[in-house]
């Protein structure tokens, strides 16, 4: 049986291992598209925008990775504090 379709930005905080406070700001920005439910305005983000919010994440890292290769010449953590 499938999740349900919609999420509470307490449930999406829960996927990502993130604060509600930092799921609302993602909210906000417009990174994870959602919408306002009831008179009480709740945000609500649907699982497949989740879904497909999660794989960009994935393809900006290997990007990322791809453009910033991690070998014997590239910058460490440690280096960066020096």
């Amino acid at each position: 049986m499938p999740g349900p379709r919609f999420l509470q930005l307490a449930d999406v905080a829960e996927v990502l291992n993130i604060s509600a406070n930092q799921v609302y700001a993602l909210v906000r920005r417009g990174d994870i598209p959602a919408v306002k439910i009831g008179g009480r305005g709740q945000w609500r983000v649907e699982s497949s925008e989740l879904e497909k919010y999660i794989e960009r994440l994935y393809t900006e890292t290997k990007q990322f990775i791809d453009t910033h290769p991690f070998g014997e010449e590239a910058e460490t953590p440690e280096d960066a504090q020096l």
